[in-house]
């Protein structure tokens, strides 16, 4: 079942779709052989696009997409017959499931006899052994999309393209499946691109992460640097996490940095010239809030500050505290039990706690 993935490369991307209501344009896109990459962002802001583009399912106006190194397009039958797709919606028609998932076998010519151990070696690894005989009619939610998968896996492709897969299911099956998918992609070989508007989705799955706004990739980069590091405000408020600020590093000793942002200063694991201007964030998840007037012991905990209560806004079953610690602006994402524990409300003082390794950071102007 598994098999070598291809790089794919976009350069100089422009896709007008609609009366010029909508124009994609990505002047460079990498995902290396092997890798997952995620492309996440709002509703209309052109992943699907890109998928399409990137998996040469459409052409663009003009740019050139890249397969292993050469150029390729849509009419690259080859290529293509390497690639296989899942959709939002698994589209699987009636009959038993083994027929939906030999149904691209059958297509492309392959003998019958070597069909079924296909079939089954991709239900298998999807966790649905034993479904072959069952109707496809009858699934489930979740055991559809199982079943969109394998069919895409029996294939063998050597870049699999998913497109919001998992978008039409609940939040607890989503939850789970994510988590399969998850290690089903990490131990296949192919490279993937992967559409979702779900950034703990996109965390999940990827090697690599592009935010999308507009037909624009906004950023890109590791998930650890993306998700962490919010290059402005629209980021920001797109993965629910405060923008990143500008940082100068004090000093830098035995793999730790120190950062200075305005009046504090903040410790970072890594290795940067005294001096080097920085972003610097912390994800809320990452920081813990205590009464101001405790004397935190842990030695592992570089970072004890004393901060302010700017805002407190609940985010469903947690609450998004915003916190000013001189001058240095970041948040806390705690439970409403701890809202009443610690009185938190507007003004008030609290002691912000979070490791050398939540600090997320790069050097100025730098791309993550």
């Amino acid at each position: 079942m598994t098999s070598h993935g291809l790089s794919l490369c976009g350069e100089g991307l422009r896709c007008k779709k609609g009366k010029g209501e909508f124009e994609l344009f990505v002047e460079s896109v990498e995902v290396g052989a092997g890798e997952t990459l995620a492309v996440l962002g709002p509703s209309g802001s052109g992943k699907t696009t890109l998928l399409e583009l990137l998996g040469l399912l459409e052409d663009p106006d003009s740019g050139v997409v890249y397969v292993d190194g050469k150029p390729a397009r849509k009419r690259d039958r080859g290529i293509r017959l390497q690639m296989a797709a899942v959709f939002q919606r698994p589209y699987l028609f009636k009959g038993p499931v083994y027929r939906n998932v030999e149904y691209g076998l059958v297509a492309r010519g392959v003998k019958r006899s070597e069909r079924m151990p296909r079939v089954a070696a991709a239900l298998e690894r999807v966790g649905l052994a034993g479904y072959e005989g069952r109707s496809a009619m009858a699934l489930s939610g979740g055991e559809a999309q199982r079943v969109s998968l394998a069919r895409a896996l029996v294939l063998e492709p050597r870049v699999l393209l998913l497109d919001e897969p998992l978008a039409s299911l609940d939040r607890l099956l989503r939850r789970k499946l994510t988590h399969d998918f998850a290690t089903i992609l990490s131990d296949d070989q192919v490279t993937v691109v992967y559409v979702t508007h779900d950034q703990d989705e996109a965390l999940a799955v990827a090697d690599k992460i592009a935010i999308m706004k507009a037909g624009r990739i906004v950023t890109s980069g590791s998930p650890e640097i993306v998700a962490g590091l919010a290059i402005d405000k629209w980021t920001a408020d797109f993965l629910g996490i405060e923008p990143a600020v500008k940082g100068r590093v004090s000093a830098c000793s035995e793999g730790l940095i120190s950062i200075a942002v305005d009046d504090t200063t903040v410790v970072a694991t890594g290795d940067a010239s005294e001096g080097a201007d920085v972003l610097v964030a912390v994800r809320p998840e990452d920081v813990l809030l205590f009464e101001p007037t405790l004397e935190f012991s842990h030695a592992s905990v570089r970072n004890r500050l004393r901060a302010r209560v700017v805002k407190v806004d609940p985010h469903g079953a947690s609450v998004y505290v915003l916190l000013d610690a001189g001058g240095m602006r970041f948040a806390s994402s705690v439970s409403r039990a701890a809202v009443t524990e610690l009185d938190l409300a507007t003004g008030a003082d609290v002691l912000a706690v979070f490791k050398a390794t939540a600090v997320r950071w790069h050097l100025f102007g730098e791309e993550g």
